[in-house]
């Protein structure tokens, strides 16, 4: 079976750029996905499967079901751009690559049909909006919508840079890390300048806080931090002391136990520095996104189907990143759920999220490969 989804998605090669080339051309921000959704969708449908739209707004669905009873794999493709700023204006543009995880995640299907590989229970494709804005996650909301009440196993995948990985290889388990902001307004009292013992300074306070999240500390051997990413008090041009003074905090933790003990830890520094100088802290914790939690089983499966497509040397394990993902909302959704996260090597360079980022397309047949050889191994 190796022989045939290498030589079919080959055959392949020429319509899965255009493809890709097609959804790069229609860019959409977040909850904006629009063209792009109703593009697989036709393509979709064109290509025989039952597709179910509009969930959580642009979000979409398509299945193959096998004759045997069995698991369902969902395999998850983000489909959202980002927003640059060019020569002074707003440009959407796919600079994280979720032109091409959707491409990998509509030939996986493609090819998957045209082989036969579900034999038993269910192939499940994932179309999935707003994966760059933690707020409204897709991935949260498609749960809320119920995609994974019939999933037992899902996959994902991101295209990584060069110096995580290269191309012709891969990673089967990106372990992305949890992410919080922490929003705060600094309640004080204004006063002149002049006579500042009237009042209560919300920059002193802010001066405490600052030096308390900096202080803290959590277990060493997890990777954590907090540091302050948004600062704002008074006006340079008046003599009055301000009144209000406001900060963010940008929480990061790669377990989700280490990042409830630093939300604690950073809420405690800011109460405990506001009432330093008799200001009053109020705290909003802003959504984030949890860490991953991935399964055993299924790193293993994926760690043979890589090793199965690219050879030895093209698997490399385990990684950890310090970003996030949104895919982790569906194991928070849905704690049973098994999952693993795959990271494809590309070449990409010189990095995600920049306008001037490129990589060697060949590598999504390396990514339609393996996944294909996923669900063979899982319903095949």
């Amino acid at each position: 079976m190796i022989d045939q989804i290498i030589a079919l998605s080959a055959s392949k090669r020429e319509e899965i750029f255009r493809v890709y080339n097609d959804l790069h051309a229609i860019p959409e921000l977040a909850m904006q996905e629009y063209k792009t959704s109703a593009y697989l969708a036709e393509y979709l449908i064109k290509n025989g499967f039952e597709v179910m739209s509009g969930i959580a707004g642009t979000g979409l669905t398509a299945s193959l079901q096998g004759v045997e009873p069995g698991p369902v794999l969902s395999i998850r493709a983000d489909m959202d751009a980002l927003n640059h700023i060019i020569d002074g204006k707003k440009v959407a543009m796919h600079s994280c690559g979720h032109d091409a995880h959707s491409t990998m995640g509509l030939f996986t299907g493609i090819l998957a049909k045209e082989l036969d590989i579900v034999k038993r229970g269910t192939l499940k494709l994932i179309f999935q909006p707003s994966e760059e804005q933690e707020t409204t996650s897709g991935a949260r909301a498609m749960a809320k919508a119920g995609v994974l009440d019939d999933v037992d196993m899902c996959v994902g995948i991101h295209l990584r840079p060069i110096e995580e990985a290269k191309l012709g290889e891969a990673i089967s388990a990106l372990r992305h890390g949890a992410l919080t902001i922490i929003v705060a307004s600094i309640h004080g009292e204004t006063s002149h300048s002049g006579r500042p013992h009237m009042g209560k300074n919300p920059i002193d306070a802010m001066a405490a806080i600052i030096n308390a999240i900096n202080a803290i500390w959590i277990d060493p051997t997890i990777p954590t931090s907090a540091k302050l990413i948004a600062i704002n008090a008074g006006d340079a041009r008046t003599t009055s002391i301000p009144e209000l003074g406001q900060l963010a905090v940008d929480l990061r933790a790669n377990t989700n136990e280490a990042m409830s003990l630093l939300i604690n830890k950073v809420k405690n520094a800011i109460l405990t520095g506001a009432s330093t100088v008799g200001c009053r802290a109020e705290i909003t914790v802003v959504p984030g996104l949890p860490a991953a939690v991935y399964d055993d089983s299924m790193i293993q499966i994926a760690s043979q189907s890589i090793v199965e497509i690219l050879g030895d040397k093209g698997l490399l394990g385990e990684r950890t990143t310090t970003g996030s993902e949104d895919f982790h909302e569906f194991t928070k959704a849905k704690p049973s759920l098994k999952t693993t996260y795959l990271g494809l090597g590309c070449d990409l360079v010189p990095g995600l999220h920049n306008p001037e980022m490129t990589f060697n397309k060949d590598a999504m047949l390396n990514g339609i490969n393996i996944l294909v050889n996923m669900a063979h191994k899982i319903l095949g």
